[in-house]
Order: C-alpha cells, then sequence, then structure tokens
C-alpha cells in the first residue's frame, strides 16, 4: 500500500525521471544541425558612364532584383570531427535603361541575360590532440549516463527506505495495541484487588488503610491507561500517513502479524559480503568515482594543444540562365576547388586547463576516499545490525521468562494475601513489577523485529526479502 500511495515514491519518480532526461540533453550536442536563410534585395540605380572604353557617355536608369537561399547542415562526431554543408543558390537579375545625358533621349534597354548561379561547399574538420576521442568529446555524456544510473539505485533507495519505515511503523502500533492491552489487565487486577479490599473492609478483616492503598493503585493505571492509548492513537496516524495520505482519519489498521522470533540469521562474514554487493549507496558512491574519473580524463586532455587537420571541397557554377543548368555544374563539378590545412594553437600559460585538471584529480581522490570510506562504515553497520539481532533475540528469551517468574511470583504473594500474610501494598509491587516485566517482553520482541528490519537494511537485502526486487 505505501509504494502505491506514498508520495515520496512518487516524488522520487519523477526525480528520476527528470534526471535520466539528462542523457538526451547531453547527446544533442551531436545532432544535425539545419542551417537555412533566405534573402531578397531590391534596388533603384543611376549612373552616367561610357558604356564601352572612350565611347560616349550614357545615363543608366538600373533596377537590381537579389534574391539568396543559404542552405548548410552542421555536425559534430563523438570522435572529435566536425562536418559542415552549405549550398547558396542565388539570382541576381536587373535591367535598366540607357539615355544620353544632355537631352535624355533614350537609347536602349538592358537585362541581365544570365541571373542564376549557385555554390557548394563542404568542410571536415579532425581534432588531432586536444579534443580528440570519444572519452574526451562525450564527457558529458557519460556523466549524464552514470547520473541516470545513480537516479535509478536513489528511487530504490527511496523504496527501501520506505519499506524499512513502513515495517517500523508497524511494529510501533503492534506496540501500541499490545502495550494498551497490558495496561488493561494491569487496570483489571488493580480493580480486583481494590474490590476486594472493600469487601475485607466490610467483613471487618482489613484495615481501611487497605483500601487507600487499592484506589491510589487504580488511579495510577487510569492514568497510564490514557498515556498507553495516546500512543497507540498516535502509532495508527503515523502508519495510516504512510500507507496512504489520502485515507480518512477514521481509516483502521488492525495489525495481524506478530513478531518472528525464529528468523535464522547469516553468519557475519556472510552478510558483510552481502552489503558489500548490495548496499545501493556504494554502487551511487562507484558511479559518482567513475564519472568523476571521466572529467579528470577530459581535463587531462586540455592540457594539450590544439591541432585540427581540415580539408574543404568547393564547387561554383558559371551564370546560368536556369538553377538547373547552375546546379549541373555543381553536380558534374565543372568548377572544383580543394583546400586542405593544419591549424594550431596553445595558450602559453594555460592556466585555466591547469586549475581544472588539478580540481578534477582532486575530485577524484575524493570520492576514491568517500567510497572506501563508505565501504568501512556500511560494515560497521552490519556488524552492529548483526549484533543487535542476537542481543535482541537473547533479551526476548530473558523478557520472557522474566514475565513468567513476576507471574509466579504475584500469584504467590495473593495466595500470602488471602491468608492474611502480606499486605496490600506488597501484592500491588507484585503487580506493578509485572505489568513492568510484560511491557518489557512486549518492548524486547518489537525490538528485535526491527532490528531484524535493519539488518536487511545494512546489508541490502530487505527489498528481495519482502519480494520487491522489481518495483518501477
Amino acid at each position: 500500500m505505501a509504494l502505491e500511495n506514498n508520495l515520496q515514491v512518487q516524488i522520487a519518480r519523477e526525480s528520476r525521471t527528470a534526471t535520466m532526461a539528462g542523457v538526451p540533453v547531453a547527446e544533442g550536442v551531436f545532432d544535425w544541425n539545419l542551417v537555412s536563410g533566405f534573402s531578397y534585395g531590391h534596388q533603384d540605380t543611376a549612373a552616367t558612364k561610357s558604356l564601352f572604353p572612350t565611347g560616349p557617355l550614357a545615363t543608366t536608369d538600373m533596377t537590381a532584383w537579389n534574391r539568396n537561399l543559404t542552405l548548410g547542415l552542421q555536425k559534430p562526431f563523438e570522435w572529435g570531427g566536425s562536418l559542415q554543408l552549405n549550398y547558396n543558390p542565388a539570382n541576381n537579375f536587373s535591367s535598366g535603361d540607357y539615355r544620353d545625358p544632355n537631352t535624355g533621349i533614350y537609347l536602349g534597354r538592358f537585362s541581365t541575360k544570365y541571373p542564376y548561379s549557385s555554390s557548394f561547399s563542404g568542410t571536415y574538420t579532425q581534432n588531432l590532440l586536444k579534443g580528440f576521442g570519444r572519452q574526451v568529446n562525450e564527457v558529458n555524456v557519460i556523466v549524464a549516463k552514470k547520473g541516470s544510473q545513480s537516479a535509478a539505485l536513489q528511487y530504490s533507495l527511496t523504496i527501501i527506505n520506505l519499506v524499512a519505515t513502513a515495517e517500523t511503523q508497524y511494529w510501533d502500533l503492534v506496540f501500541g495495541v499490545r502495550n494498551l492491552e497490558n495496561v488493561k489487565a494491569a487496570l483489571a487486577l488493580a480493580q480486583q484487588q481494590l474490590d476486594d479490599n472493600k469487601r475485607r473492609v466490610q467483613a471487618g478483616t482489613l484495615a481501611e488503610i487497605e483500601v487507600t492503598s487499592a484506589e491510589a493503585a487504580v488511579a495510577r493505571q487510569k492514568q497510564l491507561l490514557v498515556v498507553a492509548r495516546s500512543q497507540a492513537r498516535n502509532a495508527h496516524d503515523a502508519l495510516l500517513r504512510t500507507l496512504d495520505p489520502k485515507a480518512s482519519r477514521g481509516t483502521v489498521i488492525e495489525p495481524v502479524d506478530s513478531p518472528d522470533l525464529l528468523t535464522s540469521l547469516p553468519e557475519e562474514p556472510a552478510a558483510e559480503k552481502l552489503a558489500l554487493e548490495r548496499r545501493i549507496e556504494l554502487k551511487v558512491a562507484q558511479l559518482n568515482k567513475e564519472s568523476l574519473g571521466a572529467l579528470r580524463v577530459a581535463a587531462e586532455n586540455r592540457q594539450l594543444p590544439q591541432l585540427s587537420a581540415f580539408a574543404t571541397y568547393n564547387a561554383t557554377s558559371d551564370n546560368r540562365t536556369t538553377f538547373g543548368q547552375a546546379n549541373s555544374d555543381l553536380s558534374s563539378s565543372t568548377y572544383p576547388g580543394y583546400v586542405v590545412g593544419l591549424s594550431f594553437s596553445y595558450p602559453l600559460a594555460n592556466r585555466a586547463a591547469k586549475g581544472t585538471l588539478a580540481q578534477a584529480r582532486a575530485n577524484e581522490r575524493g570520492s576514491e576516499l568517500t567510497l572506501r570510506d563508505l565501504e568501512l562504515s556500511i560494515l560497521l553497520q552490519v556488524r552492529q545490525a548483526h549484533e543487535n539481532v542476537e542481543a535482541a533475540k537473547e533479551n526476548v528469551e530473558a523478557a520472557r521468562l522474566t514475565r513468567v517468574f513476576r507471574e509466579e511470583d504475584l500469584r504467590a504473594e495473593q495466595k500470602k494475601f488471602e491468608k492474611g500474610m502480606s499486605t496490600t501494598f506488597l501484592v500491588l509491587s507484585k503487580q506493578n513489577d509485572l505489568s513492568v516485566s510484560r511491557d518489557a517482553e512486549l518492548q524486547a520482541q518489537i525490538g528485535h523485529a526491527k532490528a531484524i528490519t535493519a539488518l536487511e537494511v545494512a546489508t541490502g537485502n530487505l527489498l528481495e526479502a519482502r519480494g520487491f526486487a522489481e518495483v518501477k
């Protein structure tokens, strides 16, 4: 019920989804990028110039139209290369009239005969030192994937914590209910003693002061009953909140399971090995260490000079009457061109790269130490949890024997009281001892159950033990 309804699960699930979405965000750096543009121009001009060398002057009134389309594709590659493709068809058309500059007489008309042209270029650039290799260029993808795996593990850790919380709160409710029953039983004993004392006083076989002592005992048990009832209600409400936050307060949970006192324990070395294999905190720390290692490799690469090789292919067309003719020049490589070369750059001090590398190395060493410290901490948790279960099991048996002896002790004192060989104070004292021993036995049983849960959490085996290994 808690896994289905608790809001913490839903919050953790959304957090996991958000973190996993970082993987395509990082991979998006290597997507193809389409670039396009279109321009349209119109210009009216006038000029006086010779129509041909040493010829007469003429005034030209001209109108020009320019239409240019740009299409480009850009693609960075994971290994450190990049490709850029550009296609540029253009239409440049102009027309106008020739006139005598003195008389304004019309001399003729002109227009562009071949307005269409086109060009294509493709350039591939490859980093040879700095920025070369998948591990360097995909470092953000690697970190994002590690983070995604970590988010999935953190979600599982939320499930583990919720299962452990639900179990602990369940045992708190069991304790509250049974403790309430024990207090009621103690109140019944005290009331029975009071009623018996009153009958004996009326019969003249007991002093009235004995009634006062019994009444004080009844009042004390009623006070404990109020406290026990409040504890049971609080435990009930806490468990109900974990199981279903939307449930009404009138919903009643009746605990059925009792603490299992017959649970077999794994040997301590086996429990430690299991913890090192399954504890989610270790897996998360290992992923963090791997992420920081990838960042350190990338930082080392930034120490290198920037050396890149590039190759460019260019194709152009002659001015043509149609776009088809212009593009035919491109496809047939009528006017090809090639450029190849190298480029080199290196910051002389390179302080930024050196500082980044120092930080990356320190962070990686810190993650290694954190992982080792976490391993030692988990081993200690397993040993302590294992010892706590063993001690709790022995405590249950000792508390049971104490309760049995207190019951026998009370019965013996009551018999002595009936024969006039004891006092109300001694009987009430024995009743109080029995009540305390019952409470101690119940606490020992609940403590044992909680210790088992804590051990399974410490070994990382709680979900498997409860059949929740495939929680989504």
